[in-house]
C-alpha cells in the first residue's frame, strides 16, 4: 500500500485534507472516495480498516476530512449536510484532475446518506455502499437531545459528542429537514450495498430496512452482526473493507490483462507505459517484474536480480528438501537467503580494478530440525549442488532469435 497526503479545494474556497492510498502492487483500476461519520476524520481506524481491503482489491482511495474536522479548513459550526455532499464532489473533482474519476462512493453514519446524495450528481460513479446509515439525514438531530431547543430559540449551542465539543447552528437543522433520502434512493440508479448492525445502538437497524426498500435493484444487504456503530472492533472494519471490495468488482470497469502465451518456459512483457512494470508468465503462473522506485520504476514486481535470486533461493531449499528425505533425516524447515551483488573476488589480485569485481550471490540457510553436526556439514554441501547453482558456474549461452 502506497499513502501520500493530499489538498484540495471546497466550493467555498478552503482547503480540505485527505489521505490517498494506492494499492501496493499495481496501477488502480478504479477509484473510491469514501465519507467519514458525523464528527469523525479520515483517520478513524475503521476508516484506514475499510480503505486497505479495497487497496488491497486494486482500489485507489481517497478519505478526506470534510469541512471543520480533522486537518481540514473551516469552523465545523458553518457546515451542514449539503455542504458535506458538496465537499464529496470536490473531492470527486481532484480526483478527475489529478488520477481518475471516481466509481465507487462508500459512507459511513451520516457519511453515508451524503454519499448516496453525492452519488446522483457524480456520474462516474457506479456504486454506492453505506455503513450503519440514517435513512433520513434529520435522524442525526436525536443525537443533540436537550440542545435542540437552545439551538432552535438562540440559533446555535455547543454540545458535546464523543467527548469532544462542537457548536451546531440551526442552519444545520435546517438543512437536514430539507433532505428526503427516500426519494433520492428510489432514483439512484447505481448499484447499492447497505451495511448495518442489528446491534447499532446509534442508528438502528430499521434505518438500513427502510434505505433498502427505498431503494431499486441492483441492491444488496449484508448484516454487521455483533458491531457497534463506529466498527471499533478492527475485525468488523476490516470485514466491511473486504466485503465492499469483492461486492464492487461486479460493477467496475476493469481492463481485462492479456494473457500471454509462448513456446517458452517463461515471457515477459513490457509496453509502452511510463516505467518498467513487466507482465510476466512463468511456467503456468502470472506474476509482475519490475525496478524500484529509485530508478524509475513502481515497484510492483521484483526486479530481475531479485527474480535469479529467488530462483537460487528456491532450488537450494528443494533440494535439501529432496535430499534429506532420501536419507530420513529430521528435518523440520529450511529457510535460504539470498541477496546479489557485484563485489570483489575472495582472492583478488588487484581489489583497486573496478574490473576485479564479480557478479556475487550472498546465500545463507537456516536449518532447523534434530540434525547432528555432521548432517548439517552435507547439508551444506549438497546446496552447492543444486541445479541453479550449477547453471551459475557452468559456462552458459543465450542464443537471441526475432520471433
Amino acid at each position: 500500500m502506497s499513502l501520500s497526503k493530499v489538498t484540495f479545494t471546497n466550493s467555498e474556497g478552503q482547503t480540505l485534507s485527505g489521505r490517498l492510498e494506492l494499492p501496493a502492487d499495481q496501477h488502480p483500476h478504479n477509484f473510491a472516495l469514501f465519507a467519514h461519520c458525523f464528527t469523525c476524520n479520515k483517520n478513524l481506524g475503521a476508516v484506514r480498516n475499510i480503505s486497505r481491503g479495497l487497496t488491497s482489491q486494486g482500489y485507489g482511495v481517497l478519505r478526506f476530512d470534510f469541512t471543520g474536522l480533522g486537518e481540514s479548513d473551516g469552523d465545523f459550526e458553518d457546515t451542514n449536510f449539503s455542504g458535506n455532499v458538496e465537499d464529496l464532489i470536490a473531492a470527486s473533482n481532484f480526483l478527475v484532475k489529478h488520477f481518475k474519476a471516481p466509481s465507487l462512493l462508500i459512507g459511513h453514519s451520516l457519511g453515508g446518506a451524503a454519499s448516496i446524495f453525492a452519488a446522483k450528481k457524480i456520474d462516474s460513479v457506479k456504486a454506492v455502499a453505506t455503513i450503519g446509515a440514517p435513512s433520513n439525514p434529520q435522524h442525526v438531530t436525536h443525537l443533540l437531545k436537550s440542545s435542540l431547543e437552545e439551538i432552535k430559540s438562540n440559533g446555535k449551542a455547543t454540545i458535546n459528542l464523543s467527548g469532544r465539543d462542537f457548536t451546531i447552528k440551526k442552519q444545520f437543522l435546517d438543512d437536514l429537514e430539507t433532505q428526503s433520502l427516500s426519494e433520492v434512493s428510489k432514483n439512484l440508479n447505481k448499484a447499492l450495498l447497505v451495511m448495518h448492525s442489528p446491534q447499532d445502538s446509534t442508528v438502528g437497524i430499521k434505518n438500513a430496512e427502510e434505505i433498502y426498500h427505498a431503494a431499486k435493484h441492483p441492491k444488496s444487504f449484508i448484516t454487521l452482526d455483533g458491531a457497534d456503530h463506529l466498527l471499533m472492533q478492527k475485525k468488523d472494519s476490516l470485514y466491511a473493507g473486504n466485503v465492499i471490495a469483492q461486492w464492487s468488482l461486479r460493477y467496475m470497469d476493469i481492463p481485462e490483462e492479456q494473457r500471454l502465451k509462448s513456446n517458452h518456459h517463461v515471457v515477459a512483457s513490457l509496453g509502452n507505459e511510463k516505467g518498467f512494470t513487466t507482465q510476466m508468465k512463468v511456467g503456468n503462473h502470472y506474476m509482475l517484474a519490475d525496478e524500484p522506485e529509485s530508478v524509475g520504476g513502481f515497484d510492483f514486481g521484483p526486479s530481475p536480480y531479485e527474480l535469479v535470486s529467488a530462483g537460487l533461493s528456491a532450488c537450494t531449499a528443494m533440494t535439501i528438501k529432496m535430499y534429506v528425505a532420501r536419507k530420513d533425516w529430521d528435518l523440520q524447515n529450511v529457510e535460504v537467503h539470498t541477496s546479489y551483488s557485484k563485489s570483489h573476488m575472495v582472492d583478488c589480485e588487484n581489489c583497486e580494478d573496478p574490473t576485479a569485481k564479480i557478479d556475487t550471490f550472498k546465500r545463507e540457510i537456516k536449518i532447523e530440525g534434530d540434525l547432528d553436526e555432521k548432517q548439517i556439514k552435507r547439508i551444506l554441501q549438497i546446496a552447492d549442488k543444486c541445479p541453479v547453482h550449477i547453471t551459475l558456474h557452468n559456462d552458459t549461452q543465450v542464443i537471441t532469435t526475432l520471433l
